[in-house]
C-alpha cells in the first residue's frame, strides 16, 4: 500500500523500518497518550510482524509508515482499524516523532487517509478514540472536520486504570474535501 499527499509517502512497514520506529514510539513521555510504548527493538519486530499483510480487511489494524516524500525520512506512522465483518467503517490513530509535530504534517496525512477512504474505498463513516486530556489531538481532529460524538466517562482500562475516551468521527456525505 502507498498513498501520497503533497508532502509526504504513506507505505508499508518493512523490518528495515524498526529502528526508526523505535526511535520515536519508545519515548514514554511523548507518547505517553499512545497504548503501545516498545522497550526494546524486538517488541518493534513483533509490532511490524504482527500487522496484517493486506490493507482494507475487516476487523483487522493495518499500520502505515509515514514519511517524507522527498528525503524518505520516517515521520510517523498511522493506524487504520477496519472496523466489523461489514467493512464501511474505520478508526484511525496517528503517531508522529516529536521532531515533526506542530508542521501540519498531522493534517496533511489525516485528510490524505480520510480521502483515500471515503473516495476509493467508499467508506461509510471514519472515527479516531482521544484522550480527553490530549487537547492537540482534540484540536486536530476539530481543525480537520471531526465533530465530537461523544465523552466516555472511565470506559478503557488502560495502564491499570478506569480512563475517559472521546470519539470524534465523519460521515462520507460531511467530508466535502477539495
Amino acid at each position: 500500500m502507498q498513498l501520497y499527499t503533497e508532502r509526504l509517502l504513506l507505505r508499508d512497514i518493512t523490518m528495515d523500518d524498526k529502528q526508526d520506529i523505535f526511535n520515536y514510539r519508545s519515548d514514554s513521555e511523548a507518547n505517553k497518550f499512545q497504548g503501545w510504548i516498545p522497550e526494546t527493538l524486538e517488541d518493534v519486530e513483533s509490532f511490524i510482524q504482527r500487522n496484517t499483510k493486506e490493507f482494507n480487511q475487516p476487523e483487522s489494524w493495518y499500520q502505515l509508515l509515514i514519511t517524507d516524500k522527498e528525503t524518505k525520512v520516517v515521520i510517523g506512522d498511522i493506524g487504520v482499524h477496519f472496523l466489523g465483518v461489514e467493512n464501511v467503517q474505520a478508526e484511525l490513530g496517528i503517531t508522529l516523532s516529536p521532531s515533526f509535530q506542530g508542521k501540519g504534517y498531522a493534517s496533511e496525512v489525516l485528510e490524505g487517509i480520510i480521502d483515500y477512504l471515503f473516495n476509493d474505498l467508499h467508506k461509510h463513516r471514519i472515527t479516531a478514540s482521544v484522550d480527553p486530556d490530549n487537547t492537540a489531538s482534540i484540536q486536530l481532529m476539530e481543525r480537520i472536520g471531526l465533530r465530537k460524538e461523544g465523552h466516555f466517562v472511565k470506559s478503557l482500562f488502560w495502564k491499570n486504570n478506569w480512563v475517559d475516551d472521546v470519539i470524534y468521527a465523519v460521515l462520507r456525505e460531511e467530508w466535502p474535501k477539495k
